[in-house]
């Protein structure tokens, strides 16, 4: 095996929409009885025949959105409790993950929404990572929501936010995003973003109010893993102690090149492990050239039978274009390694090379969502970036 060569720098250091309350009188319930099964019925239809698309496009593919409560001062009662929100603790995850399940499942109008997205993990791995803070919301006691910020050194994102469909009103997920703006000020994160739903208003109104333009559209495409043999690329599982502390370094040297102070390195250990997957090296001439971040596996994020590439990241320079190529054909290899029959991928169109290599070589949208930045800044999403994410 090629010895992989020390870099010589240094590491750096939404939500579920509410229905109104539509509670009609009492005179109004007897005048109307006829009708009321009929507007019921075209209600459901309504909004079955809405989610479909996105129903189709998500099931197969790792949750992302961020689900909260649309009114958090819908509730006037001056005796109601407020949320309280603090760390989410490890005797709380079945109960997140629950509420998880049950959030995305009943948006999407999942006919059993607590076994929906079963085949993936969001909750625990995230609560476990040193990287990510995680916080729970709790209404008299019991768990209401939870949030969670990841950290990615200059950069971070959170989310999922979900909320327990019959606590909407109750202000769980402003308390939420409250505490994870806090978070984000303390860690100094100097680009913050989110991935929500494209064509709910709800959600990024919501967001605008905390400071978050809405970009440019992110797809979360995937293809059939096919590829059984790539060139020039290593397992970080693979490597030895020592060659895995210099693969480190590098990736991090590789980040740097995209966005200054951009560190995956906290988010490389967590899945190596966690034994959430396996990250791919692409070596170059000078080292390493590229790496991708890569879940699969029912303790991951991916899905069943996919390999999920959470992030990927060429080294900027004028090999860039050629070694996304090969990080693409690596993360394939990987799949079909690893027994995995679909590949999952991210793109922001606002990387416009990266996106149009995914389309090119067959990957078609599954679903999309809108990312939004914190003060509108463009951060790394931008021509050039040969970055693959998502921020799900």
């Amino acid at each position: 095996m090629r010895k992989i060569r020390r870099d010589a720098i240094q590491r750096k250091a939404v939500r579920l929409p509410e229905l109104a309350s539509m509670s009609p009188s009492k005179e109004a319930v007897v005048a109307n009885a006829s009708n009321c099964g009929r507007w019921v019925g075209w209600l459901r239809r309504d909004w079955i025949a809405t989610m479909r698309v996105a129903i189709a496009g998500m099931v197969g593919s790792k949750s992302g959105a961020i689900m909260p409560d649309q009114n958090a001062s819908g509730n006037t009662d001056p005796k109601a409790s407020r949320p309280v929100v603090d760390k989410l603790d490890a005797s709380d995850l079945p109960e997140a993950a629950r509420i998880f399940r049950l959030a995305f499942g009943s948006f999407l109008g999942a006919p059993d929404p607590d076994m929906f997205w079963a085949d993936r993990d969001i909750v625990y791995g995230r609560q476990c990572a040193a990287h990510v803070a995680s916080f729970g919301a709790t209404l008299d006691g019991k768990l209401a929501g939870s949030n969670f910020a990841t950290n990615w050194g200059s950069v971070g994102f959170f989310g999922p936010l979900t909320v327990r469909p019959d606590l909407q009103g109750r202000g769980v997920a402003r308390a939420l995003l409250g505490k994870t703006i806090e978070q984000f000020d303390t860690w100094d994160t100097r680009h913050v973003g989110l991935f929500t739903f494209s064509d709910s208003a709800k959600h990024i109104a919501l967001y605008q109010k905390y400071g978050f333009y809405a970009r440019f559209l992110t797809a979360i495409m995937s293809a059939k893993a096919m590829r059984q043999t790539a060139a020039g690329w290593l397992r970080f599982s693979e490597l030895s102690e020592v060659q895995r502390a210099e693969a480190l370094l590098a990736c991090a040297d590789v980040a740097e090149t995209i966005c200054p102070g951009l560190d995956l390195t906290s988010e490389i250990d967590a899945t190596h492990t966690q034994g959430l997957g396996d990250i791919v090296l692409v070596e170059g001439a000078h080292g390493i050239a590229a790496f991708a971040v890569c879940h699969y596996g029912p303790r991951s994020e991916a899905g069943a039978d996919t390999c999920y590439v959470k992030f990927g990241a060429v080294r900027a320079g004028r090999s860039a274009e050629h070694d996304y190529l090969r990080l693409l054909d690596a993360c394939e290899a990987l799949a079909v390694a690893a027994g995995m029959s679909n590949l999952l991928a991210g793109a922001n169109m606002a990387r416009d090379e990266a996106y149009r290599h995914l389309v090119a070589r067959g990957f078609r949208t599954e679903m999309q969502g809108v990312a939004m930045h914190r003060q509108n800044d463009p951060g790394y999403c931008r021509p050039g970036a040969y970055i693959i994410d998502d921020w799900r």
